[in-house]
């Protein structure tokens, strides 16, 4: 009897989605399993998808960067990871990032705990079949690159909370730092004293909100 497994896609390229769909058609060839797919599109939707589920699912694979659903707080496909770690503990993830800044696989790492973790300048359809199999087998999978990546993590201690993201976030949509807290909820002197602590970390001290995010942007912070 065939295994049943829910899969949610959320990417905003349908041809990615394609190759997905394509990838775990070839990989049951031999209909051992039974998938159900659901795909979307951007924040809003995966959020949707997510909260809206009449079953859980099994394995979900997130686009980092996609459309923004602001009004849920869901600025990327790692804010729809932690949201279907919270509703669906047991629920398989695989991230897709086109990032290769070692602060942002450390951040996913720490965060999310991926049971996938995949580059796309690395993804063909035989990676995406090892990684769907490894999965599967109840094993963890990272790309190439995400493996010479996490070598390196031990030397990089920035680390960065989801309050510090949303201000980087709004600045980088050209948001007024005295305008922020209609959107975060801190003080106008909390935002202010954090964006000090970034430019810190950053090493920019004196500089501006433009050198906070391009230099955030840089570390894949943003």
């Amino acid at each position: 009897m065939a295994i049943p497994v829910n899969i949610l896609i959320v990417d905003d390229h349908p041809f990615i989605i394609e190759a997905y769909k394509n990838a775990i058609k070839g990989y049951n060839s031999k209909g051992e399993y039974e998938f159900s797919i659901t795909q979307a599109k951007d924040c809003k939707t995966g959020y949707e998808a997510i909260t809206e589920a009449p079953a859980s699912f099994g394995i979900a694979f997130f686009d980092l960067s996609m459309p923004t659903y602001e009004e849920k707080g869901i600025f990327s496909g790692e804010d729809l990871a932690q949201l279907i770690k919270k509703e669906m503990p047991d629920c398989k993830i695989i991230l897709l990032t086109m990032h290769t800044e070692l602060l942002k696989i450390n951040t996913l790492i720490k965060n999310i705990n991926p049971n996938g973790l995949v580059i796309k300048n690395d993804l063909t359809f035989d990676e995406l079949l090892l990684a769907f199999d490894k999965i599967l087998k109840e094993e963890n999978y990272y790309s190439q690159t995400v493996v010479k990546l996490v070598s390196q993590i031990q030397y990089d201690n920035i680390e960065i909370d989801a309050f510090d993201k949303q201000i980087l976030f709004h600045l980088s949509k050209g948001t007024k730092t005295k305008d922020i807290p209609q959107y975060v909820p801190l003080s106008l002197s909390a935002v202010e004293k954090r964006k000090l602590n970034l430019k810190e970390i950053l090493d920019i001290k004196g500089g501006s909100d433009i050198d906070l995010i391009r230099e955030a942007k840089n570390k894949g912070m943003i």
